[in-house]
This record gives structure tokens, C-alpha cells and sequence, in this order.
């Protein structure tokens, strides 16, 4: 009896550890990367997930659009610094103002960067915020034997 009642709670444990996906998020540079308890998801990931909270969901496609037009800005102005060292390298005449240009728009995307980060933590703040609350059971093994610990 007492080793089905055991099981049981096993169980039930295990199965609110493995339906609860707080999404976590680091900084990283030129970016955030999104892990869940042992994976690492994408931009488009956590969109599907957070897409059940509205608030969330709206504050992360937000954070997207930064993020897209940081993209942009900085491909740009990559292409337009590599262009005249690329003609230096090949021994032409550089257009030295389309490199000042290229750095304009890469420097102007890095609010856009900033923005996108302070945008998907505080989604994932909103998101995260139903987690807080759950008890999470924990097990750990030693070498002495087995124990079980509930963290509020």
C-alpha cells in the first residue's frame, strides 16, 4: 500500500515538473538566448509558446519588431562598410563615406538591440509570472539514499 502510495506521488510530482515551461533568458551579446528547463528555443518558439498570454504575446511580437529592424540596419550597414574595403583590398579608388555611413547605421541599430532585450525579459517576466506560485517538487539522489524536496 505504502509503495503504491509512493508511486503515486512520484507521479503526480514528475508530471508538474515536466508541464511547466518557464521560459528563461539570457543576455548575450548582439542578442537573447531562451532556454526552457534543458533546451534552447528561438525567437519563433517562444512565440508559439507565450502566444496563450495576450499581454505577453503582444509585449514579445513587440520585441520582434525591434529586433527585426536592428537586423536590417546592420546588415545595411555592413554591406555598406564592406563595400569600400573590399575595393580597397582589390586596389580601386574606396569610397571612404559609404564606410562613415555604414558605422551611422550600425550604431543606430544598437537602440533598437537594446530595446529588443529589455522587451523579452519583461515578456517573459509577464509570462513567467503564473509560474511563481507552483510548487516545485525536486528530486535529488544520493549516495545514502533518496530524497524528495518541495520548494514553495
Amino acid at each position: 500500500m505504502k509503495k503504491s502510495l509512493y508511486l503515486s506521488f512520484l507521479i503526480l510530482c514528475l508530471s508538474q515538473i515536466s508541464f511547466a515551461q518557464e521560459i528563461r533568458a539570457f543576455r548575450k551579446f548582439g542578442g537573447v538566448r531562451f532556454e526552457t528547463d534543458t533546451t534552447t528555443l528561438g525567437l519563433n518558439q517562444v512565440l508559439d509558446i507565450v502566444r496563450e498570454n495576450p499581454e505577453a504575446y503582444a509585449e514579445i511580437k513587440r520585441a520582434r519588431l525591434n529586433y527585426n529592424m536592428a537586423g536590417v540596419l546592420g546588415f545595411a550597414g555592413g554591406i555598406l562598410i564592406g563595400f569600400p574595403i573590399g575595393t580597397a583590398i582589390a586596389g580601386g579608388n574606396p569610397e571612404w563615406g559609404l564606410a562613415v555611413g555604414g558605422a551611422a547605421l550600425i550604431l543606430s541599430s544598437i537602440p533598437f538591440t537594446r530595446a529588443f532585450r529589455s522587451r523579452t525579459v519583461n515578456a517573459l517576466d509577464i509570462y513567467n509570472s503564473k509560474y511563481t506560485a507552483v510548487i516545485k517538487p525536486e528530486l535529488q539522489f544520493y549516495g545514502t539514499g533518496v530524497k524528495l524536496i518541495l520548494r514553495l
